[in-house]
């Protein structure tokens, strides 16, 4: 196979200074073997939108089409690899010109990878935020490195966070979530990587496209998948494409600039009004950040191009995908049935920022809706029980309030049509720390990660709860996404070493590692049952068991420790079996009662 260069150079080599200078072509490369045959180039060069390319002969390969926008500057040319392609270059004159295109062959078992799941536990990291291994050059980028800056870029990169790839896997995680790494070339607020001015292009500061491709192999070797995070609803305003739009509709324009309303409810209330239906998903988030209009073909199948990709070229687990109801939503299905055409084991995580289960299942894969909607998405971020579970520790118990919400939250179960596969986290990079947001209490802290550890979901953890790591109560977004301790050159505190770290960031740290690596190994918890008990006196209990296991998960919340009599859980246990407590060192006989620690989880395996 040839060695692949970056195309923007394959065309300077190839195009005389006079022609049309086509300098960019995406997808810079494809591959045979696709289950979808059809491929098309977007390629962008002055004066070229008129061309009438031709393709070289080349087995199993048909130029079908082409055809420009609104700019002079862009041409789509549509491609048909079919089955009995193979590995190569494409040769394809443009106005006496040729431009050569890489066709690569598919890695082995490309097509069958497994994706992310129950068995997997998440760990989200803002790379500019975990560590920097390396001292990249800001040169050509708009905003430098000013750690100083809550808001600011830190320095955070692909070298520190390959570098740390073993505490990650020592903690007991097997999955890994950046915050998106594409080039945000920004004037501020670029480090959080929300707003692309390049889908194809790390972003330097992050380190390189090779990079990248060398962290996610270091992490495969590991044990631990990659999960990408993939912005399909807006762009940055410094995108290349601003200067340049192929067409007046490539992103959603109003007479004068409109924000979206967040009124997420307007897809699925039956009598929203049509214009704020559209507000919700035209409107732009903010001035910098243009909404990008997937009813438009050639974006459409820009970004579907794009996602498959980075999964195809880097070896992906898995995509999470943020804002997900803010885009057309017929692109959505479009869009989701593609993925999972070309990955059926693969996953898929929607962001989908709602406390209602109803709004939520709305958009998982299997679900009939009402209005006939269909979407082959498999996963969602569970904002509800996220909800559920801040509110069980902090509100006082009642008929409707305080654990009995966790419990309720789960019994809604109903309406997703595969609650295993919804993501639940106790924090993200958009929320506050968890443990400042349980009033830096230890105990409720255990209790919210053993939670999300073993009920019937997929746990993500936040870089630092680990280390009980605080930010203001209230949104913050640059305070939330603070520093990883240890992470940069003079730093006297370290997650990495242990130094400087006080007994109870210790302690957690290593409770959390415990808890994480049981569940690593535990099949009952990844694919078992559930049943659960209502509350009483504030404590809830419910079991994770199949044919030949059983876990016992108790959640004592109050500050007493609580003798809990056992009579009551005879579905599920029976006087005389011996029960392992999984996060410490003892081993009892049940008898009519159990002993449960003030404040505290207690999880235990039971032996038939």
């Amino acid at each position: 196979m040839k060695t692949l260069i970056t195309l923007a150079t394959a065309l300077l080599m190839t195009l005389p200074a006079s022609a049309a200078d086509a300098h960019r072509i995406e997808p810079p490369n494809w591959w045979v073997g696709m289950r979808d045959t059809s491929l098309q180039l977007m390629i962008h060069g002055a004066g070229i939108a008129d061309a009438k390319p031709q393709l070289a002969p080349y087995p199993g390969v048909t130029l079908k089409a082409s055809h420009r926008a609104t700019s002079t500057n862009y041409l789509f040319v549509d491609l048909e690899v079919s089955p009995r392609a193979r590995p190569g270059e494409l040769a394809i004159s443009i106005g006496g010109t040729t431009l050569r295109y890489p066709l690569l062959a598919r890695a082995p078992g490309s097509a069958e990878r497994q994706g992310f799941g129950p068995e997997d536990a998440i760990y989200l990291v803002v790379p500019d935020r975990f560590s920097q291994g390396a001292q990249l050059g800001q040169a050509g980028m708009k905003e430098g490195m000013n750690r100083a800056d809550p808001s600011g870029r830190h320095g955070g990169d692909l070298a520190g966070m390959t570098q740390h790839l073993d505490y990650i896997a020592d903690l007991g995680f097997t999955q890994v979530w950046p915050t998106p790494l594409v080039e945000n070339n920004s004037d501020k607020y670029s480090y959080h990587g929300y707003a692309a001015t390049d889908f194809y292009k790390i972003d330097p500061r992050f380190g390189t496209n090779a990079d990248f491709g060398a962290f996610v192999t270091q992490a495969r070797a590991r044990g631990v998948g990659i999960i990408q995070d993939v912005v399909l609803n807006h762009i940055g305003s410094g995108h290349w494409w601003m200067k340049d739009l192929p067409a007046p509709d490539w992103v959603n324009e109003w007479p004068q600039y409109t924000e979206t309303h967040h009124a997420r409810m307007t897809l699925q209330d039956p009598y929203a009004a049509p214009s704020d239906r559209r507000r919700f998903t035209d409107g732009w988030f903010v001035p910098t950040m243009p909404d990008l209009n997937q009813r438009r073909p050639e974006l459409a199948t820009y970004l579907m191009q794009m996602t498959l990709w980075w999964i195809e070229r880097y070896g992906l687990s898995g995509i999470r995908t943020d804002t997900y109801s803010y885009s057309d939503r017929d692109f959505l299905t479009r869009w989701s049935a593609r993925v999972m055409q070309e990955y059926p084991n693969l996953n898929v995580v929607g962001e989908e920022w709602s406390p209602h289960p109803a709004v939520v299942a709305y958009w998982q894969r299997g679900k009939k809706n009402h209005d006939g909607y269909v979407s082959h998405t498999p996963s969602l971020m569970d904002f509800p029980m996220q909800a559920n579970l801040l509110a069980a520790l902090l509100e006082n118990d009642g008929p409707h309030t305080g654990l009995t919400k966790l419990y309720e939250g789960l019994a809604h179960d109903f309406v997703y049509p595969d609650p295993a596969q919804l993501v639940l986290f106790d924090g993200n990079h958009d929320t506050p720390r968890l443990f400042s947001l349980l009033q830096r209490d230890v105990g409720l802290t255990k209790i919210a990660l053993a939670y999300i550890a073993t009920t019937r979901r997929i746990p993500q953890v936040f870089y630092g709860s680990e280390l009980l790591m605080q930010s203001p109560t209230e949104r913050d977004d640059g305070r939330v996404r603070a520093d990883m301790p240890g992470g940069w050159v003079g730093d006297t505190t370290s997650a990495f070493t242990g130094e400087g770290l006080t007994p109870a960031q210790r302690d957690m740290q290593d409770w959390t590692r415990r808890l994480f690596n049981w569940r690593k190994g535990e099949r009952v918890i990844h694919d078992g049952a559930l049943m659960q008990y209502a509350p009483l006196d504030g404590v809830y209990v419910f079991f994770r068991y199949d044919a030949k296991r059983t876990v016992m998960v108790v959640l004592n919340k109050t500050d007493k420790a609580v003798t809990l009599p056992l009579a009551r859980f005879s579905e599920r246990i029976a006087p005389g079996q011996r029960a392992r407590d999984v996060l410490g060192t003892t081993t009892q006989t049940l008898g009519s009662s159990l002993s449960v620690p003030a404040r505290s989880p207690l999880i235990l395996t039971l032996e038939r």
